[in-house]
């Protein structure tokens, strides 16, 4: 019986910290949806308008497990990685009140895994060239993760330029 309580208390305990993160924010639209096999694993893309940056709209896909997948694979709670990205210029380009620091901030974040995992897009201000980066990574709690994803959009003939 102890294995039991053991495995109940972890589950309450990941429960318990799912309750207390953050909700992510709703600033994404899933404008696609491909599915990839018969397991019901898709790829899906979303679009992320810049909060801070109008005319500038960002296309992010990524990979989206099945039930089944999840099944078979008995890992329940999370999604792979990888992602891609590509932001465009989708009307007249005006600057807000963007961080200019080398570490830039944080555009949009998704979880994706119950706890320890999250994608998230940050947009990084390169003033000498002119262009806003925006750099897709996973965030992860255990290993960190070197998958990552680059776009860049000039400044040139804009407001924000």
């Amino acid at each position: 019986m102890r294995p039991a309580r053991g495995a109940f208390a972890r589950l309450r305990a990941a429960c318990v910290a799912l309750a207390l993160l953050p909700a992510a924010p709703l600033a994404a639209d899933q404008v696609g949806e491909v599915g990839v096999d018969w397991v019901g694993n898709d790829i899906i893309i979303e679009a992320v308008a810049d909060p801070k940056v109008e005319g500038v709209t960002c296309h992010i896909a990524y990979f989206e497990r099945g039930l089944i997948d999840r099944l078979s694979k008995g890992n329940w709670f999370e999604d792979p990685s990888n992602a891609s990205i590509s932001c465009r210029q989708t009307g007249p380009i005006r600057l807000g009140d963007i961080s200019k620091s080398e570490g830039g901030e944080n555009v949009f974040r998704t979880s994706r895994s119950i706890v320890l995992k999250s994608l998230r897009v940050k947009r990084i201000y390169d003033e000498e060239n002119r262009t806003l980066i925006y750099l897709a990574h996973a965030a992860e709690l255990t290993d960190g993760s070197a998958k990552l994803s680059i776009s860049t959009v000039p400044l040139y003939g804009s407001e924000g330029g």
